[in-house]
């Protein structure tokens, strides 16, 4: 017997009565010329029983394979391998295999092992009473149990959950773990049993099968039974089955189809469904939803979206997300360093009760084309802005727009700190408009346009104190606007500049209107302050406040947007930064005669020790055909352990025929290897077939086998 010193045997060289005598003169031809790596504390070796016997730390390396314990036994005559206590073997594939005891051909490929457990690519694992290894990518176990917990915490029972079976089999080629009279168990109470199981094993990313099933139901629609079916087409595209069989209904068919390109994807998503439930109606209905986008080259880009609904509420009645309007477009664009292109035909589908599919136009094309210069000399450039339009509607005013404009601005920093920006703006607009409504009532069509220019000078004067952990800003500002009067004819039809928003964010802007229908005409003066406090310590406080005065009267502005006097409303914004546990922002605007309050906008977040608070109030003051708004949305949500979160949150109309829009409210647990929650929501709102909802949805993922919901 050798002493207790660490030895490391290459059995190509041993001796020729060792372990590579024998594999070398074996049948097996894949076993020639391999190398072996032993180490161990002892060996010795019986030659008339042919048994070499390893004892301590044990290790032997074949190929990728690794297999450690604390005695390893090899027998010449019959090839086989015998390992027991803390039997480790170590799978090419990563996976972790252990055992009490253990019996492997020479090789490590097959064998038999008692008291199994085996640690998957994921953690999870996988225990039983024996096991077999067979042709070195197949386990088959007995009376076996599989779970990914590893840290739940909050319970007596460990694992959480588990699936006992009477055999697995873990098949490494078909990366399958496949079990055979099986129960799933929940805190150790049996909660399902199936003759057979199936489910990828961790290291398939995506893989053809069904999904988890859902069970439910809801009172405006019935009980539901929901089966997806996954079909893993090619490693580039697959297709998801979704169909929704309803108890009063026809089923509603549903799919999404998914496809990558080398240049490019493509996202579809459909469905159908025979709707009987409003039983004056009964009707087909359904919706597309399509992405497609495919780069040319390097600076040159194509794709198309598509959104269509069958009718207005259809994506509400059935749980779809969506938007009050759909846009259809087909784009062509082209990226450069100083440039962009774009060309795009639209086509919107209303969706809200008081849209007219008529009167809502057909975009056919509009193109944008926008250039910026590299700095000059002086640090000026120049910036070239192309915009064609076409509205087409079947009812109401038709419209085509050219527009050119061109800006040359030159920014300048002086010895004093004073910050100045020059600029010239010229904008020049062609319209042909068919059916436009006057101010008289009348309609009229015929040709028009403008030349409308711009002279800015914009100061500004940023004063910075540094003090030894924190630093204080104080900025005051200023720009005059020169331009002409009266430049927005009547003929003009206002299709992109109806929702002007006066805020502190383009109070020193050229133009406060969003598009280029309307131009903000007449000469004017901006002036304001900005201020702030900043701490090395991440804390901030953050302030601006600033008018307009016009000096001519000229009122291009609806009645209650802050613009329509000489004198604009007050806008300003606070912000206040304590620490990174507290946020606050106030944004206002005031009159300027009476400083009532014509929009106001509040958000408040904290996230102090377990508690997370979200604050959101908004104010908006009547604007022209835009009514009164007033709406307070907040969330609450409490860790009352590591595991356990309960949520609440809430969304009310403040305005004087308002009320209660939503709440919920929601209990979740969350740990390594399950997710739960149970989520209880209200809303009051009604959209002509689409009533106030009441509904409950408990959702229960087990990690690595998928996720049970079931709303009621």
């Amino acid at each position: 017997m050798l002493g207790k010193n660490t030895f490391i045997f290459m059995f190509l060289i041993i001796n020729s009565f060792i372990l590579l005598t024998s594999i070398a003169n074996s049948e097996q031809t894949h076993n020639k010329n391999l190398p072996i790596l032993l180490t161990a504390d002892e060996l010795k070796f019986d030659d008339k029983l042919g048994v070499l016997t390893a004892q301590g730390n044990v290790e032997i390396s074949h190929k990728e394979r690794i297999l450690t314990a604390n005695k390893v036994s090899y027998n010449q005559a019959n090839n086989l391998v015998t390992a027991s206590g803390n039997v480790v073997l170590v799978e090419p594939t990563g996976e972790v295999l252990f055992s009490e005891y253990a019996v492997l051909t020479d090789d490590l490929r097959e064998g038999f092992l008692r008291g199994f457990k085996m640690l998957l690519e994921d953690d999870s694992r996988l225990a039983a009473v024996s096991a077999q290894i067979k042709g070195g990518n197949k386990t088959m176990l007995s009376k076996a149990i599989y779970s990914a917990c590893r840290s739940c915490l909050g319970f007596d029972i460990e694992p959480i959950w588990n699936i006992k079976a009477e055999k697995v089999i873990h098949d490494q080629i078909k990366r399958q773990v496949t079990y055979r009279n099986a129960r799933l168990e929940l805190l150790g109470l049996p909660i399902a049993f199936t003759p057979y199981l199936s489910h990828p094993d961790p290291g398939v990313k995506r893989r053809s099968g069904i999904l988890t099933p859902t069970f439910g139901g809801a009172a405006s629609l019935g009980s539901a039974f929901r089966l997806p079916y996954f079909w893993s087409i090619s490693g580039d595209k697959d297709l998801t089955f979704d169909p929704i069989i309803y108890a009063t209904n026809y089923p509603l068919v549903t799919g999404e189809y998914r496809q990558s390109f080398g240049n490019g994807e493509l996202r579809a998503r459909l469905s159908a469904i025979y709707d009987t439930t409003n039983k004056g109606k009964k009707r087909a209905r359904g919706h597309i939803d399509s992405t497609l986008k495919f780069a040319i080259d390097d600076k040159w880009r194509w794709g198309s979206d598509i959104n269509i609904a069958s009718d207005d509420t259809y994506l509400s009645r059935f749980g779809f997300p969506g938007k009050n309007t759909l846009k259809n477009r087909v784009l062509l664009e082209r990226f450069t360093q100083r440039s962009y292109l774009s060309s795009e035909s639209v086509y919107f589908q209303g969706l809200r009760d008081t849209d007219k599919q008529e009167e809502i136009p057909l975009v056919l094309p509009k193109i944008d084309y926008n250039y910026s210069s590299l700095p000059g000399k002086n640090n000026e450039r120049i910036n070239l802005n192309f915009n064609f339009q076409s509205l087409i509607r079947k009812e109401g005013t038709s419209s085509q727009r050219g527009s050119i404009s061109f800006g040359w601005l030159l920014p300048h920093i002086s010895s004093l700190g004073f910050v100045t920006t020059l600029g010239v703006n010229l904008q020049t607009d062609a319209y042909n408009v068919t059916n436009n409504l006057m101010p008289s009532g009348k309609l009229k069509s015929g040709a028009t346009g403008r030349i409308f220019p711009q002279a800015i000078a914009d100061w500004r004067y940023p004063l910075i104190k540094r003090n030894k952990a924190s630093g204080v800003l104080i900025e005051p500002m200023a720009s005059i606007i020169l331009a002409p009067n009266g430049s927005n004819p009547d003929l003009i039809p206002n299709e992109d500049s109806l929702a002007v928003e006066f805020d502190e964010s383009n109070l020193f802007s050229a133009t406060r209107f969003p598009g280029k229908d309307r131009v903000e005409s007449g000469s004017r003066i901006s002036y304001g302050l900005r201020g702030g406090y900043y701490s090395d310590n991440g804390s901030s406080s953050t302030f601006i406040i600033g008018q307009s005065y016009k000096f001519n009267e000229v009122n291009t502005f609806a009645e209650g947007s802050g613009l329509n006097e000489k004198e604009s409303d007050v806008v300003g914004r606070l912000t206040i930064k304590p620490n990174e546990l507290l946020d606050i922002s106030y944004k206002a605007r005031l009159d300027v005669g009476d400083f009532k309050v014509k929009r106001t906008e509040v958000s408040a977040s904290a996230n102090i020790k377990k508690l997370n608070t979200n604050i959101n109030y908004i104010f908006f003051d009547e604007i022209g055909e835009f009514p009164k708004r007033e709406e307070i949305h907040a969330s609450f949500s409490y860790d009352l352990t590591n595991q356990w979160t309960a949520q609440v949150d809430t969304r009310r109309d403040l305005s004087s025929e308002g009320g209660m829009r939503s709440w919920g409210t929601s209990l979740k647990y969350n740990c390594d290897c399950l997710d739960f929650s149970i989520d209880y929501r209200r809303t009051y709102t009604k959209d002509r077939d689409v009533p106030p909802e009441e509904s409950v949805f408990l959702r229960l993922v087990f990690k690595t086998l998928g996720e049970f919901g079931v709303p009621f």
